[in-house]
């Protein structure tokens, strides 16, 4: 299991800055590059998925480096490994109901982060985001609802 943070997102996919893998947090620095791709951002109706609805820059997310098969000289014999996406990245599926987004910030409230000028600017910066379902979070200070691929809260 792996935390990330978005870091870009493009119409197929999201970038992830992972920062902790299997609850062991990284040296600073030494954080590796997830990429989240739409057809593993959940388990079905993998063609409707639009990135833009499930993840935005900033968010936390818990996903598993996808696995695939690689065969090897003896037929009984089965080896795992981690895919790579290319060199420096790594495959992340957040396809189950306990992956997705896990903390995030309203968008009205990061935009007022964003210009941060003028007195008081501190008051106007954003919310935390809390889940309502599985594809939508809800703005703490607010109530708007904002679209998201949430992970399953640990306690229900």
């Amino acid at each position: 299991m792996v935390l990330g943070t978005v870091t870009r997102l493009s119409p197929v996919q999201a970038l992830l800055s992972i920062g902790v893998v299997d609850g062991v947090p990284l040296p600073a620095g030494e954080e590796f590059v997830g990429v989240v791709r739409t057809q593993d951002v959940r388990a079905t109706e993998k063609d409707r998925v639009k990135i833009g609805d499930c993840f935005r820059g900033g968010d936390v997310v818990r996903g598993v480096v996808v696995r695939i098969f690689c065969s090897t000289a003896a037929p009984m014999q089965t080896k795992f490994q981690m895919s790579l996406g290319d060199a420096r990245s790594y495959f992340v599926t957040t396809a189950r109901n306990d992956l997705g987004v896990i903390f995030a910030t309203s968008e009205a409230g990061r935009k007022a982060m964003l210009a941060g000028h003028g007195p008081n600017s501190h008051l106007r910066t954003g919310s935390t985001l809390e889940p309502v379902s599985w594809q939508e979070m809800r703005c703490a200070k607010t109530g708007r609802l904002e679209k998201r691929k949430c992970a399953k809260p640990e306690d229900l």
